[in-house]
């Protein structure tokens, strides 16, 4: 297979670049780290109503613009690399995957709209207090009544879940897994940002207490649809991961063009040599791991599950080993507050580590193949 951008994809590329480079330098992403909310509404009116982004890969009768997962690949990749604080991801790859994937036709035409164009803010709330996202691991527990479902018990670790307008929950009842809308400002329903390691991207713990909520798709058949938003989640991230892991190497090559010692740079040193040459290896290596995924998700291939995990434990090592030698070849500086490589390596390490680490996937992958 030759896998090339179309003139398009390298126009949206560009854009969506020259936008970042604007709106989200090292300095903004600074500030919106230390605020409560952790983005600008602002810029998120930009990216969804002028650009939008927020719809890109939303089918066209459900107000988005109907493109494929190739494009969201190419937007997810610059914003890895501006490591852009917004609840782009959230919203986009996962509640709207997930809505996309439940077979709802109800559902996708009362949500997906609003979250196409950014009226609304979306989020997926899966794992619990064990930090785990296998169907094993869900255990709160939905019920009904005359007056309907209701949700009680917590959810951990939910992406932008302070934030969300619409929550997708993953609860059990008596036929299984099944997936529950909540509404924000629902009865007994409580969000309490967490304190982590990566500031750019927040994280919530989710309380529910007799919630009200809706049932999305069929009861007890929620896992299908689950599982495939974790597959399409774990490629977009697999894409960030990109993106951030080459704008590190930029960085650190540069460094090492222009930093001297013994009167010559320390580039010309064998051992830098070999560091930026390993880098460039794995990150061109994930690269083609991560597009692979891309065009796999975009035709719906039964190759996903497969390939997602490919991405996932490899894109997941590459970039924390790139922001970690780039950490040593700046020397004490890389890792001092004032320098950015630290942001890069906080974020790779949460990125690593969400929706399971590289063991966990290369796991996933051998019982997907059969060994």
């Amino acid at each position: 297979m030759i896998f090339a951008f179309s003139a398009e994809q390298d126009e949206l590329r560009n854009s969506v670049r020259k936008f970042l480079e604007d709106k989200s330098p090292e300095i903004e992403v600074r500030r919106l780290m230390e605020t409560d909310d952790g983005y600008d509404p602002a810029v998120w009116r930009q990216m969804t109503e002028q650009m939008g982004l927020a719809g890109l890969a939303i089918p066209e009768k459900y107000g988005g613009s109907g493109f494929g997962y190739v494009e969201l690949i190419v937007v997810f990749e610059e914003m890895g690399r501006a490591l852009l604080c917004s609840p782009y991801f959230s919203t986009v790859a996962l509640a709207a995957n997930l809505l996309l994937a439940s077979g709802d036709e109800s559902a996708k035409a009362d949500y997906l709209p609003a979250l196409a164009s950014g009226e609304k803010i979306g989020t997926v709330a899966l794992a619990e207090a064990t930090g785990r996202w296998d169907e094993a691991a869900v255990t709160m527990a939905a019920t009904k009544s005359k007056s309907g479902w209701s949700l009680s018990g917590e959810k951990s670790f939910v992406t932008d879940g302070h934030l969300a307008d619409l929550v997708l929950v993953a609860a059990r009842t008596n036929a299984g897994v099944s997936i529950f809308a909540v509404d924000r400002g629902a009865t007994g329903f409580v969000a309490t940002p967490l304190s982590t390691l990566d500031q750019t991207r927040k994280q919530s713990k989710l309380s529910f207490s007799k919630t009200p909520a809706r049932l999305i798709g069929a009861e007890g058949e929620g896992w299908t649809a689950l599982a495939k938003m974790l597959d399409l989640a774990v490629v977009a991230l697999a894409a960030e991961q990109v993106g951030g892991a080459q704008q590190i190497l930029d960085v650190t090559v540069q460094y090492a063009k222009d930093r001297e010692q013994f009167n010559q740079p320390i580039g010309s040193f064998q051992v830098i040599k070999h560091k930026c040459a390993d880098m460039l290896l794995e990150v061109e290596s994930a690269r083609s791991a991560a597009y692979y995924a891309g065009w796999v998700a975009a035709e719906d291939s039964d190759e996903l599950p497969v390939v997602a995990s490919v991405a996932k434990s490899y894109c997941s090592e590459a970039y924390f080993h790139a922001t970690a030698e780039s950490i040593q070849i700046h020397g004490g500086i890389g890792f001092t507050w004032e320098h950015p490589v630290h942001l890069y390596f906080k974020r790779a390490k949460s990125s690593e580590l969400l929706f399971g680490d590289a063991s966990y996937h290369r796991e996933l992958l051998a019982q997907r193949i059969g060994i």
